[in-house]
């Protein structure tokens, strides 16, 4: 009973120390896997990377994934296909003996991380200084022709023909991509999916959520997002937590609450 009550004991320690490992925790056959998704325009080779080798690093499976919004595909599927993208690399994660599994995503991936949280299940679901929400009125403006043109498109049946269309993204303003009408609608209604108010409200309860607003982030990322927080729906681990960076550094600045939040969400559910 007192070896066992020192074990609790140092665990807890470790927890509030945000330097437990999941191995730590669970017994040594079991394993954490965590999909991690870059930012709009961005690849797993940039931003994210410095997360994923840190992640790596402390024992956790990652899957550090090329999505549809990357400088290289211009939105080549539809979210509903990424979504199938990221259930895939949960299966491979699980297939390499990962019992846990979490989703993770920066700026325009934590809006999607955000999506799929209403959508499907996973042991926790972390945004890191999302970004990307088609319904507020900076993208209405800018993307709003486009938008029409898209639906134009598709009415007129080219739905399916590859044009030039538009994203925005802050300071780099509006630029073209190469990609379907009907595709791009999955993406850019402002009604729809990447609506992040919407799939805030829409968050499977189950879901715990970690939301990272980075201290220094874009003023209006800060001034969305941290109320729109308070609109998750409840659950006991859903936390919010400001990491000390801009938005192209909050990858890296949130790797020791992620893995201090994984192993708070892993003790839970045991």
């Amino acid at each position: 009973m007192y070896l066992l009550s020192n074990r609790i004991c140092h665990l807890f320690t470790l927890l509030l120390l945000g330097v437990v490992l999941p191995q730590t925790v669970l017994s040594e056959e079991q394993k954490v896997g965590i999909v991690i998704m870059h930012g709009k325009g961005g690849s797993p080779n940039r931003l994210v990377d410095g997360l994923a080798n840190e992640l790596a690093g402390k024992g956790l499976l990652v899957a550090n994934i090329e999505m549809p919004w990357s400088g290289d595909r211009h939105y080549d599927v539809s979210v509903s296909d990424a979504e199938h993208e990221v259930e895939t690399a949960l299966t491979k994660l699980r297939s390499k003996g990962a019992t846990k599994v979490f989703v993770a995503g920066h700026s325009q991936g934590g809006a999607f991380a955000l999506h799929f949280a209403g959508k499907h299940r996973a042991d926790g679901i972390i945004c890191i200084a999302p970004g990307g929400n088609v319904g507020n009125k900076l993208f209405r403006d800018n993307l709003g022709e486009a938008v029409s043109r898209a639906r134009q498109l598709v009415a007129e049946g080219k739905g399916n023909e590859r044009v030039n269309l538009e994203d925005f993204e802050g300071k780099r303003g509006t630029f073209a991509v190469l990609t379907t009408p009907t595709v791009y609608l999955t993406w850019f209604d402002p009604d729809g999916a990447m609506n992040m108010q919407r799939a805030a409200e829409a968050v499977d309860p189950s879901n715990p959520i970690l939301w990272l607003v980075a201290t220094r982030d874009y003023p209006g990322l800060r001034k969305t997002n941290i109320p729109m927080f308070n609109t998750l729906p409840k659950n006991p681990h859903t936390r919010m937590f400001e990491p000390d960076a801009d938005h192209r550094g909050a990858p890296t600045a949130s790797a020791d609450e992620i893995m201090r939040w994984i192993g708070e969400v892993i003790v839970a559910k045991r």
